[in-house]
């Protein structure tokens, strides 16, 4: 009997060693632009949290794999995903034809559109009554883009969308557009905030959030879409979207 335990303790050790890789769950470096409340944000213990956060934790739990998130600015998020710095970003990502030339996408994971905020004495309603006037947006994002559309109305940018609504507090713009969720939190809930400012009208885009990974890891995208549909599937989504956007 010693002999045959001798014999196959070899066997059993090489049959370990390719067996706990293929077990050990994968890790996967996410970057996020955590300045964008109440998807992404930075919380009084310097911790990553949010609904992206939150909600791909969740995928990443059903589809049995691990992320690690990284604090990215937006302004050089992109370019970082080329080089190889991470392997996904999540941070309120638009699924836009130009940005699925370039990148992959998972399916989407949330919807939101871009909504314009004023102060109280404004009178907008619409993007298109802001002309003359200087509005708002973060550098790179949806909102700008849409901002550029409207003839008469000058764009500034930022690098982050708290820095806005900071310029229009002070009286150096006169609007801020930005994604719903992060126009609530800043219109309506932020204390320093909500007696100034306020939403003007509704959303004016029809937008849905996807995590970009580089072009052709369909691997990753395939491992993505596992844990967004069981998240789905199970209604987590619906019980963050209670947590964080209500």
């Amino acid at each position: 009997m010693k002999k045959l335990l001798l014999l196959l303790l070899p066997v059993l050790a090489l049959t370990l060693s390719v067996v706990s890789p293929a077990l050990a769950a994968r890790t996967i470096t996410v970057a996020t632009d955590a300045t964008w409340p109440p998807m992404e944000m930075v919380d009084a213990n310097k911790n990553i949290v949010g609904y992206d956060i939150d909600f791909l934790n969740a995928a990443a739990k059903e589809a049995g794999f691990k992320v690690v998130f990284k604090n990215t600015a937006w302004d050089g998020i992109f370019a970082g995903l080329d080089s190889g710095q991470y392997d996904a970003v999540i941070s309120s990502v638009t699924i836009t034809p130009e940005r699925q030339k370039k990148y992959d996408f998972s399916l989407p994971y949330i919807d939101a559109g871009q909504i314009l905020v004023v102060p109280k004495s404004e009178r907008a309603t619409r993007l298109a009554d802001m002309k003359g006037k200087k509005i708002g947006a973060q550098i790179g994002t949806t909102g700008a883009f849409e901002i550029k559309k409207v003839n008469g109305v000058e764009l500034k940018t930022y690098d982050e969308i708290g820095l806005a609504f900071e310029d229009m507090a002070a009286g150096r713009i006169q609007g801020v557009v930005c994604d719903e969720p992060t126009a609530i939190i800043y219109a309506l809930q932020k204390k320093e905030y909500k007696a100034k400012f306020k939403i003007a009208g509704k959303p004016f885009t029809k937008e849905a959030y996807g995590i970009c990974v580089k072009k052709g890891n369909k691997e990753l995208v395939s491992l993505l879409n596992r844990g967004i549909t069981a998240v789905k599937k199970k209604k987590i989504d619906q019980q963050l979207k209670k947590k964080w956007l209500k």
